[in-house]
């Protein structure tokens, strides 16, 4: 069951974006091209830091401290919790994070600040082969893309 702080950081984003439209007037117009291409860079770059097995450079990608990460029907404890669920998981021996490619990534610019991007992914080779959908609600902070929210649905690769 989440904490009672999870669920609260929920209702807040949500609340946030619910927000959004009504103070979008006053905001300039977004290229949503360009937003969309640099959060797109974002997810390729954690793409390249995983496949050399850099878990620290993959979790760049993430707002720290604050990510919401929902994996296995489980809240991960926050930034440094999935960065440890990573390591614990998936690191070891060079090689051992298998290799990851995500691909279909739609995004949709919900404002100025935030957009939500749905993937799939594919991970081969290593420990745990396996594949799914990753549902993501990005959020510029301080002038760069991360994901605040990371829904994981995943299936054993066959």
């Amino acid at each position: 069951m989440p904490r009672p702080a999870r669920r609260d950081l929920l209702t807040l984003a949500a609340a946030s974006l619910a927000a959004e439209p009504a103070s979008a007037a006053t905001c300039p117009p977004v290229d949503e091209a360009r937003e969309a291409a640099a959060i797109r860079r974002v997810i390729a770059d954690m793409e390249a830091a995983w496949n050399r097995g850099d878990f620290e450079g993959y979790m760049a990608g993430f707002l720290n401290p604050g990510v919401v990460f929902v994996s296995r029907g489980k809240f991960q404890d926050g930034w440094q919790g999935t960065l440890d669920h990573y390591v614990r998981d998936y690191g070891g021996a060079p090689g051992s994070q298998g290799q990851l490619h995500f691909h279909d990534i739609k995004v949709e610019m919900l404002g100025p600040d935030a957009a939500q991007l749905i993937s799939r992914y594919k991970l081969e080779g290593g420990r745990r082969a396996q594949e799914g959908i990753n549902t993501r609600l990005m959020r510029k902070v301080g002038g760069r893309w991360v994901i605040a929210l990371n829904h994981v649905s995943a299936i054993e690769a066959s």
